[in-house]
């Protein structure tokens, strides 16, 4: 048969003929997302006889008001619609599933199917767990007549509750072990690309430009760093992300942070002498039991000396089997905590204190620059990824949302050591004066166990 697509744009057409095993859409507004979402389902369902589809979005009445509909209108007469199921059935055995889940236990419905195709509409809408648990019913249903490779769609903009994986994936491309590079593949698409938008309703481009500034980089621009919702949209990598030097020994240093065994996060803070905070290393590991995170931070501390261990007030819980805290086992083995405060509210908000962005000069230009008080070193990876996709709790907008809680820990962390007192190194630093004067020539160890060249 002969199926009229009609006219696609050049990104929508990429989208099309990608074949990678993850691909996703968007990033910003008005990019045709949904349109050729469903056009690719199409093609595939006649393409490939027997194919078994699934379209998902998180809530039925999104899954009714952006596809059902439109499918019926664009399958008629090409597939059957059965409500009851909410499947479209092909002539050639072909099946487009649509469903939705609502909750996060609700992706658990999957389990066991077996779908080639798997799209996931407005994809950061859907928590990492919700992906991870469909990539297990991403396989082949035995029903194809031709060779096919199973793979998922997404089609997303920035924000929502999973916005870290997605970023994570598609934007800073940052793999763990078991991923491949190879399998991901990300196509940005704007608003302006979109002719028949643009030539039919331009203003919708005034409506996205009145937006407030957070959300109108994130919408219309498809800005991954800014977004609807983000507890701190003042965090900017150009201002609080710097590479690393050389601490000077005489600084003084703090660690604060948080554990259980689904992570043990820690950071590392220098003081200056002007009360300027640097992180600059970090702990991020799962699956420690007590001794073994004990093990983990003492291998970095390496015995040097810290003006304060800051830990949250329930590590000195103590456990009803042993009768003894967290913080008692650590302090057996020569680390002993401060107990932090807890208060959620005004740990966050000391948090934005620290990273709020202030005009200064250059003193060796001149020249008018932005800066914080806090900054964090480049290698501390973790901490640059977590904190800019915090986002604000629906019930308390003064709280850090608890979900993804992936992305809390390093947060929770940071939190411990704003909230408590620091004190600024006492006397000028001789080795800190010259390394900003560019006089050190020779490679120093420095505190994050490296061997830095400073030129």
């Amino acid at each position: 048969m002969n199926y009229d697509i009609g006219e696609l744009y050049p990104k929508q057409i990429e989208f099309c003929k990608a074949t990678n095993k993850y691909i996703c859409y968007g990033g910003a507004r008005g990019g045709g997302k949904s349109h050729v979402s469903r056009i690719k389902m199409t093609l595939l369902a006649l393409y490939y006889p027997g194919i078994q589809i699934l379209l998902l979005r998180r809530t039925l009445k999104e899954l009714r008001e952006n596809h059902i509909l439109q499918l019926q209108k664009l399958l008629k007469d090409i597939a059957v619609y059965r409500d009851s199921s909410k499947e479209f059935i092909f002539p050639n055995g072909s099946r487009i599933v649509l469903g939705y889940c609502d909750a996060e236990k609700d992706v658990l419905q999957y389990q066991g199917q077996a779908y080639e195709v798997i799209v996931l509409e407005e994809a950061t809408m859907f928590t990492e767990f919700q992906f991870q648990t469909l990539t297990e019913s991403n396989r082949l249903s035995g029903n194809l007549k031709k060779e096919f490779k199973p793979r998922m769609y997404f089609t997303c903009n920035p924000g929502g509750v999973g916005h870290a994986w997605v970023k994570r994936l598609f934007i800073d491309r940052d793999y763990r072990e078991t991923e491949n590079p190879d399998d991901y593949k990300f196509i940005p698409s704007l608003v302006f690309e979109n002719k028949y938008l643009m030539e039919n309703d331009p203003g919708y481009i005034k409506t996205l430009e009145n937006l407030p500034e957070d959300r109108k980089q994130a919408m219309l621009y498809g800005n991954w760093d800014i977004f609807d919702g983000q507890f701190f949209p003042e965090f900017n990598r150009s201002i609080h992300v710097i590479e690393p030097f050389v601490i000077p020994d005489e600084w003084n240093k703090y660690i604060a942070l948080d554990y259980g065994l689904d992570m043990f996060a820690v950071v590392f803070v220098a003081m200056d002498t002007r009360g300027n905070a640097y992180v600059y290393n970090e702990i991020y590991k799962s699956d420690l039991i007590v001794s073994e995170a004990i093990q983990t931070l003492k291998s970095i501390m390496r015995g040097k000396q810290y003006k304060g261990i800051y830990a949250p007030p329930d590590l000195f819980n103590r456990n009803r089997d042993t009768g003894k805290s967290t913080s008692e086992l650590f302090y057996n083995a020569g680390i002993d905590f401060i107990k932090a405060s807890n208060n959620r509210i005004a740990g966050w908000l000391n948090v934005k204190e620290w990273i709020h962005p202030y005009k200064t000069r250059n003193e060796q230009t001149g020249e008018a620059i932005k800066t914080s008080r806090l900054k964090i070193f480049s290698n501390c990876t973790n901490l640059i990824r977590c904190l800019p996709q915090l986002q604000h709790d629906d019930k308390e907008p003064n709280d850090v949302a608890n979900e993804p809680h992936e992305i809390t820990h390093i947060p929770d962390a940071l939190r411990y050591f704003c909230v408590s007192h620091a004190e600024a190194t006492e006397t000028p630093n001789v080795v800190s004066e010259k390394y900003f004067n560019f006089s050190i020539e020779k490679p120093i160890e420095s505190d994050y166990g490296e061997q830095i060249e400073v030129i």
